[in-house]
């Protein structure tokens, strides 16, 4: 869809967008008021009225009362899906708030909070209005973070919500350029909010929209740095299938939650440097109980064990996991809880 048909998007090109989510009974709207996710709302409608029955659309805005507009906002939002016929509530973030980190913390609640909705309503999805143009700026602040392939693949149309095993988040408009959006907003003459947070230098994702005029006229465009992320998926997903071999081959799974889980030293060595870091990072993430495995730190523990191979033994821990080599055998299993220190009376 070009910016100059926004207005007239064809119904097969709405029901495009929504396709895979027909036989679904409830589907969960996140919808701030922004401009992106008002237009997700008025599209998701459109679809729904053109279809007979089904699914139900519950639009949710989440209130995370850090800016006085907030709750007008939402009632904006509110009035809108009402004159769509779609059922609308919000939820706030209570509680304090953290002085550090207070995006990624807003985003995480966020998330909890559309969990916790799509649970009620007995929702297995949430649709989020993440663009093409959001998309290109993740690719730009993993690769600024010095992300690797997995994190330069950026955002998939469908993953698990944040925090959450049994909810599915959606990105129906991932394809889509927020110009694009504007544009259909604009025609049909619906308004939406602005968040000043958005053009904020604090935060990374602003200074990186501001630059983004100058990396397109050295032809960094959002486009290719969109197709980027999809190519990058495309290598990841023949990386884990090389690794899901590899791993069917040494150490067949199921594997126990705190290990051991084992492999064959000399086989282990033969693989391609890779693969044995990403299978070597699913050990560890099965056994320890420390939370995820940092890229960096997993690097570093693997350049070790293979700088490591002529001596007797091996061993070192990360992440609540002791990776251990004797002889020819590499195992990985669940670390000595730590003893509390004692510390005398005075």
């Amino acid at each position: 869809m070009s910016a100059a048909d926004g207005a007239a998007l064809k119904a097969a090109e709405i029901r495009s967008l929504f396709a895979d989510l027909a036989d679904h009974p409830v589907l969960i709207l996140a919808v701030s008021g922004g401009p992106d996710s008002t237009a997700l709302l008025v599209l998701a409608a459109r679809w729904r009225k053109a279809r007979k029955r089904g699914p139900k659309l519950v639009a949710i805005t989440i209130d995370h009362g850090l800016r006085a507009e907030a709750r007008r906002e939402a009632l904006a939002v509110k009035r809108l899906a009402r004159s769509l016929g779609i059922e609308h509530r919000t939820l706030r973030w209570s509680g304090r708030k953290p002085s550090t980190g207070l995006q990624e913390a807003a985003r995480l609640e966020r998330y909890r909070l559309l969990a916790g909705a799509a649970r009620a309503a007995s929702a297995r999805h949430v649709l989020t209005a993440h663009t093409l143009d959001d998309q290109a700026e993740t690719v730009l602040i993993r690769l600024a973070r010095g992300s690797g392939v997995s994190g330069l693949a950026a955002m998939a149309r469908i993953a698990p919500v944040p925090g959450s095993t049994d909810i599915a988040l959606v990105r129906p408009l991932l394809e889509l350029r927020k110009a694009e959006l504007l544009t259909m907003l604009r025609k049909a003459r619906i308004a939406y909010a602005d968040d000043p947070s958005n053009r904020d230098p604090r935060f990374t994702r602003a200074r990186l929209r501001a630059v983004m005029p100058t990396l397109e006229r050295e032809g960094l465009n959002v486009e290719r740095l969109a197709l980027l992320a999809r190519r990058v998926r495309r290598t990841e997903a023949a990386l884990e299938a090389v690794v899901d071999g590899a791993a069917a081959a040494l150490a067949p799974e199921p594997w126990p939650d705190a290990g051991p889980i084992t492999f064959p030293a000399a086989q282990f060595g033969r693989l391609p440097a890779e693969v044995t870091l990403r299978l070597l990072g699913r050990a560890i993430a099965c056994a320890g109980n420390e939370g995820p495995v940092e890229l960096a730190k997993l690097e570093a523990l693997h350049a070790e064990l293979a700088a490591s191979s002529g001596s007797a033994r091996f061993r070192r821990t990360l992440a609540g996991a002791v990776v251990t080599r004797f002889g020819d055998r590499l195992s990985v299993e669940r670390a000595p809880a730590r003893r509390k220190r004692v510390h005398p009376r005075r």
